[in-house]
């Protein structure tokens, strides 16, 4: 009774494992309907139905081990086993099935070449790992891929290249292809190879194509399982940099995790991440190597773009490039990877904020070219890193932004309370360079004379400064201080060891690699330059010269209050010796006019007053009168002449004057003087006043029993000090004396202090500086 025929569909558009399931099933089915041929056939003994069912038993046989070995593979994709076993099993099933010698798994990859994911060999030969070969030269990947049919080549006479070194170390006789369609497209072959004498049998490739038909649900399930791994692990990563730029990590390592992570999701050598800068140059910003591969590169590496070769195609194109032969590669960066083996590369741009920004880099050192959807998978990973970089940057610059806004509100607050110039330089120096990351930051004022001298510096290096504060060098060469000093605008030298002139001589010692300049101005004039030096030649910031106004104008403006200050210090002390010099010359002009007028006419009076005839006594009373009136006269000009500019002053030095007022002072006086031999006029006159006027003040206000006044000479200063045991009370605002006082001993620069607490005493103390500023006696 003849057995209903069952459908013997093949279509392999179902993936998954209810595909495989069906085809197991309709594989067992066929199977079913040849055990029922043959026993119908079984009766027959003649000579050709003998042959006919031993073709027959023969076929089954076939059958049945391409069903087992069917079901095996079914068995591994249902059980979700790893992709690569998936593809090992489908070279092993078809070399045994073939008795091959040799068989091999490949997918066909963008620009013609075969990866081979699984390789079996009968002799259980070391087939090397798996490989992305250069087609070139007759072989049947490139023939099945041209086609979309099963290809057979026997004679490999006109072989070249990679097939031919394929041929030559593993023996290959005859080799036979079958298509591997997934989906409906093509996507790679399976292959067998003979290493023998004979060819592979004639029916080879129409059972390869039907065991290939078969399987290619099998492979297709473990490639939707490698996809699905790749997305996650991809996903994985950017989750990985995603959560470093959330946490605030600095730049640079999220630079280096961005590298890495893209290393190993595309199995390169090693990548890069660098960032185009100003001038067509490129910087390493972070990079990542596998294991037994050297970096020929370091992180702050700078390569001048130009020629043909990766990260110059990306920066004039702005697209993905993959360059899969490096040999024919030129300029700067290509040299660098002939130079360290590169064999492929694959670079994507970095966009941030819409533009070019930089470019990511995979490599491979070995013979294999890098994965078909390496531009792919970089360029996607690349768009999230630009975010995550984009990210990175805007804290970075936020912070930056704090801290150079932090810096400008201290040196603004040296400003404004009028600190030394000094002290404004080398906070300024010292801003400037932690703010920029610097390691030496340097001001100079312009002098007339074609040099500069050195007025601030700060290194953050234990080297030792290529000068001193004060040293003064010439102008002259090319380096930033004489290119601003010239032009009178901002200046770089990327390169310093293109400078010259001493400047340059001086850098190159400390050992700059890049700076720049920017000029400072004091009410628009040209004063000096600030200079941010690198001791490594990396790329300068583009914003430098914008971030570096702020400080300038902030020295400018201390500049000119400092040099304001200092003309109006000179002003006041050129009034005061102007005052002191009038004192003296109406205190001359009474000694020697007034008083010695005076001093004659009382002799005369007293001559009179001898030779006045007797009987004139009323007379004589008279002229005793006027002696006495006129002497009294003297002494009262005498004492406007003292207070006007003691004469023992100017002819004895401080330590006499001092002891005279203190003769003269209604309150016992404890004198102690430590001054030897004479101070400068201004000096000794402000001392002289200050005793003189707390004296006064104390006989007149103080009701104390003692006052004790202490003079001492330091190093660079006069200390003045008089404290007595009165009420105390005193206050430099409630009277003129104290006031004019103070506005003396300011003029030269002084300082005093008054502590006078009511019912405790009066304390003054008066320092003078021994060079007061705008004294050149």
């Amino acid at each position: 009774m003849p057995r209903p025929s069952s459908s013997r569909g093949r279509s392999i558009s179902i993936s998954g494992k209810v595909a495989v399931a069906r085809h197991v099933y309709l594989g067992l089915t066929f199977w079913d309907d040849c055990v029922w041929l043959r026993r119908k056939a079984g009766g027959r003994a003649s000579g050709a139905a003998a042959r006919a069912a031993l073709m027959d038993a023969r076929a089954d046989d076939r059958i049945a081990e391409e069903l087992t070995a069917l079901r095996r593979l079914a068995t591994l994709a249902a059980a979700g086993t790893e992709p690569q076993e998936v593809f090992a099993a489908v070279a092993a099933e078809a070399g045994q099935l073939l008795d091959a010698d040799l068989a091999g798994v490949g997918r066909y990859d963008q620009g013609g070449a075969t990866t081979y994911l699984a390789r079996w060999s009968a002799a259980r030969q070391d087939l090397g790992e798996d490989a992305r070969p250069r087609q070139s030269g007759p072989n049947v990947s490139t023939l099945v891929m041209e086609t979309g049919q099963p290809a057979r080549i026997d004679e490999f006479s006109q072989a070249s290249g990679h097939t031919a070194e394929v041929i030559r170390t593993f023996g290959i006789r005859s080799t036979v292809g079958a298509p591997i369609r997934v989906e409906g497209r093509l996507w790679g072959v399976l292959s067998v190879a003979s290493t023998s004498e004979e060819r592979l049998p004639a029916d080879t490739e129409a059972r390869l194509a039907a065991f290939t038909e078969l399987a290619a649900t099998a492979i297709a399930g473990a490639q939707a399982r490698m996809d699905l791994r790749g997305y996650a692990e991809e996903q994985a990563a950017l989750r990985r940099v995603a959560t470093l730029v959330a946490t605030g990590t600095a730049p640079e390592d999220v630079y280096a995790a961005v590298a890495a992570e893209a290393g190993r999701l595309l199995g390169a050598d090693l990548t890069a991440v660098a960032r185009y800068e100003p001038g067509e140059m490129l910087t390493v910003l972070g990079a990542w190597k596998s294991a037994g591969t050297i970096l020929p590169f370091t992180v702050g590496t700078r390569t001048a773009l130009g020629g043909r070769n990766l990260s110059t195609l990306v920066f004039r194109t702005g697209g993905p490039i993959r360059i899969d032969d490096y040999s024919g590669a030129t300029g700067a960066a290509a040299a660098i990877g002939r130079d360290w083996g590169y064999r492929a590369a694959v670079g994507v741009p970095i966009s941030v904020e819409g533009k070019l920004w930089g470019v990511m880099t995979a490599v491979s050192t070995r013979e294999e070219r890098l994965r078909a959807d390496a531009e792919a998978r970089l360029a996607g990973f690349a768009e999230l890193a630009g975010t995550a970089i984009a990210n990175a940057q805007a804290r970075v610059d936020l912070r930056g932004y704090a801290d150079e806004q932090a810096a400008l509100r201290r040196v603004a607050t040296l400003v404004a309370r009028g600190s030394a110039p000094d002290e404004v330089f080398a906070a300024v120096a010292e801003e400037i360079g932690r703010v920029l990351g610097a390691d030496f930051t340097g001001m100079s004022r312009y002098d007339a004379d074609g040099m500069a001298t050195a007025m601030g510096m700060w290194t953050s290096t234990d080297t030792p400064w290529p000068m001193a504060i004060g040293d003064r060098v010439e102008l002259g060469g090319k380096n930033v201080s004489t290119i601003v000093g010239q032009t009178g605008q901002p200046a770089r030298v990327e390169d310093y060891r293109s400078s010259s002139g001493a400047f340059a001589m001086a850098g190159r010692g400390w050992g700059f690699g890049s700076a720049v300049g920017v000029p400072i101005r004091v009410e628009d004039r040209l004063w000096g330059v600030v200079t941010v030096a690198y001791a490594r030649m990396a790329a300068l910031p583009p914003d430098i010269e914008a971030r570096l106004a702020g400080f300038t104008e902030l020295v400018g403006t201390a500049i000119a209050n400092a040099e304001a200050q200092a003309a109006l210090a000179a002003s006041r002390t050129r009034i005061v010796a102007a005052a002191d010099e009038a004192r003296r010359r109406i205190e001359r002009d009474l000694h020697d006019g007034a008083q010695q007028r005076l001093v004659t006419l009382a002799l005369r009076l007293r001559e009179a007053k001898a030779t006045a005839p007797s009987g004139t006594e009323a007379l004589i009373s008279r002229l005793d009168e006027m002696v006495d009136g006129l002497e009294a006269a003297l002494e009262e000009l005498r004492e406007i002449a003292r207070g006007i500019h003691p004469a023992v002053l100017a002819n004895g030095g401080l330590r006499p004057a001092l002891r005279a007022l203190a003769r003269r002072s209604p309150v016992p006086v404890d004198l102690r003087v430590q001054v030897k031999g004479r101070l400068p006029d201004p000096v000794e006159i402000a001392a002289y006043y200050v005793v003189s006027e707390a004296l006064t003040n104390t006989a007149r206000h103080a009701c104390a029993t003692d006052v004790c006044v202490e003079v001492a000479v330091g190093e660079t200063t006069l200390r003045i000090s008089v404290r007595d045991d009165g009420r105390g009370g005193a206050d430099v605002g409630g009277g003129s004396g104290l006031t004019g006082l103070k506005d003396r001993v300011e003029a030269l620069s002084g300082r005093t202090t008054l502590h006078s607490p009511s019912g405790a005493g009066t304390a003054l103390e008066v320092h003078i500086p021994l060079r007061p500023a705008g004294h050149t006696g």
